[in-house]
């Protein structure tokens, strides 16, 4: 009979759970599920609107039928006439649109977008209508869409990463209708950059696209880009032979093969100048036709590619492309360029930044690290170092302040002598290097204790106050290495004077209770040891 009595006793306290929920909970639980909208306001906004003839890292495309041109511009997608004027605005909005491809009809545009949350790829009819998502990848991310000659695919750069935040790419290939796409080449690790800038040939056998082959398995930073980096590569979809075609110094990247199947456009490093360069590809020859291109990005990161999109014009006889903020049409014939002047009306919502009200260079403010803190022998000082400077504060809760008044140098590593009368410091200054100085407790004028320049560290009293233990470095690439010789333990006078060497190696120097040893240790990590040895470095002991 209980058993029976509870389960409606169950159900009569399931509405009054339920009957919790607010409004504003339900607004959460809705959003949740629809997850976050890149074009919802997200805080206060304005609209920002200009009009401009120039553009910065403009990627575009030129229709099928050689009458307009298509580009990017600040996240938005423009149509131009290919001779130039006004600009119409495709695409608008918060979500980041780039990349435009022609389809080879010339009835939709192909690009990659952020609009659903994460770098998809997407098309749109010509006059910018009909958004129709294609990839839908929410963590392998995909960008730089390239058409087959039938219009019924994209190839795109898949992008990977592991336990780096950088990543590598690898070429799908994904219908237009959707799908989980083709996987076409395999990335050789998940640093360096592959499957960029993919273009296909005019008769959809050949796939193109430029690989970072510098060497090693993992990214690196400003490397030489008048070696080689990047590489054009080409993978022949009838028989699966991938091969590098386009090599040697200056790397090659962007590669775009011409309508006629004859060249393939490429740009490569010379010198300063990053350079359009044309590949024959029945000969083999390369050669350079325009060298006013803006500055590639071969030594960074270019998961977006090296360089802009560019295109042929349908006659192979023109390249139309970006650079130095203009559009620009080179005749590869004559190697004459002609600008393509555009006029954009730009309108673009800007979020209010957070801001939060700071105070510059207060008279006070709470140090957030303090180090090197040393304790007077009779337990009532402490002296520590905080922002470069030495400070004193009387133990346990008096208020700390400055030991010295030094402004030209930085003060740290104080220790007190046996009778805390006085505090022993290393000192540093760009211009004067390093030194030990000692200053009394009480105050008063600091007292320079070493002559030479140099690298100074961890300075200590005997326990009679007679001598100062301390060591010399070598410096580093930060400090510089300028009197950095004869490094290692020495020992003087607690007034200063002659230095007297102890031995090279070891660190964290201090007398025994007699002053005739000194105790230290070597090496590092798991390898430490704690050693002594006498004040001319003799009766060496390992403790």
């Amino acid at each position: 009979m209980a058993a029976r009595l509870l389960v409606p006793l169950l159900l009569l306290l399931v509405p009054a759970v339920f009957a919790q929920e607010t409004p504003a909970d339900t607004t959460k639980k809705e959003e949740a599920k629809k997850g976050w909208d890149v074009s919802a306001a997200h805080g206060p906004t304005q609209a920002v609107r200009f009009t401009t003839t120039e553009g910065t890292w403009v990627n575009l495309d030129v229709s099928p039928d050689g009458a307009e041109i298509v580009f990017d511009l600040l996240g938005d997608l423009y149509l131009l006439p290919l001779a130039g004027g006004k600009a119409t605005r495709l695409t608008s909005g918060p979500a980041f649109d780039v990349q435009p491809r022609f389809s080879p009809d010339g009835a939709r545009i192909a690009f990659t977008s952020d609009r659903a949350g994460g770098d998809n790829l997407w098309t749109v009819r010509r006059d910018g209508s009909d958004p129709q998502q294609v990839t839908k990848e929410d963590f392998r991310l995909v960008n730089g869409p390239a058409w087959t000659p039938d219009g019924q695919y994209l190839l795109a750069r898949k992008h990977f990463t592991s336990t780096r935040s950088l990543g590598a790419g690898e070429v799908w290939m994904y219908h237009v209708s959707g799908g989980s796409g083709l996987q076409l080449t395999k990335r050789k690790n998940d640093q360096q950059d592959q499957g960029n800038e993919i273009a296909l040939s005019p008769d959809g056998r050949y796939v193109y696209f430029s690989e970072d082959m510098s060497g090693g398995s993992t990214f690196q930073y400003n490397k030489d880009p008048n070696g080689q980096i990047y590489v054009v590569r080409r993978l022949d979809r009838e028989t699966g032979k991938l091969e590098n075609l386009i090599t040697g110094a200056g790397g090659a990247a962007r590669p775009q093969p011409s309508p006629d199947g004859k060249h393939v456009a490429f740009v490569r490093r010379v010198r300063a100048k990053s350079v359009l360069y044309l590949y024959d590809l029945e000969t083999g020859a390369q050669k350079p036709i325009y060298d006013r291109l803006s500055h590639d990005q071969q030594e960074a990161w270019a998961i977006f590619g090296v360089y802009p999109g560019f295109a042929w014009t349908p006659d192979a006889r023109h390249l139309v492309f970006w650079a130095e903020g203009k559009l620009w049409k080179l005749d590869v014939a004559t190697r004459e360029a002609v600008q393509i002047p555009f006029e954009a009306d730009v309108e673009q919502t800007v979020t209010e930044a957070l801001r939060y009200p700071q105070q510059i260079s207060p008279p006070t403010f709470e140090a957030r690290m303090i180090r090197d803190a040393a304790t007077a022998p009779d337990g009532q000082t402490l002296v520590f170092q905080a922002v470069g400077r030495l400070w004193k504060k009387r133990l346990p809760d008096g208020v700390p302040q400055r030991l010295t008044t030094d402004e030209a140098r930085f003060a740290y590593e104080p220790s007190f002598s046996p009778d805390g009368g006085t505090v022993v410091y290393t000192t540093w200054s760009d211009a004067d290097l390093g030194a030990i100085y000692s200053v009394p407790l009480s105050g008063g004028t600091p007292r320079k204790l070493t002559a030479r320049p140099g690298y100074y560290f961890t300075p200590r009293f005997s326990a009679d106050g007679a001598k100062i233990v301390y060591r010399r470095g070598s410096g580093n690439s930060l400090l510089g290495f300028v009197h950095g010789v004869e490094e290692g333990l020495y020992w003087m006078q607690a007034d200063g004077g002659t230095p007297h060497f102890i031995q090279e190696d070891g660190y964290d120097a201090r007398f025994n209770p007699a002053g005739d040893r000194v105790y230290f240790q070597t090496g590092g990590g798991l390898e430490k040891q704690y050693k002594s040895v006498r004040l001319d470095g003799g009766d060496a002991r390992t403790h």
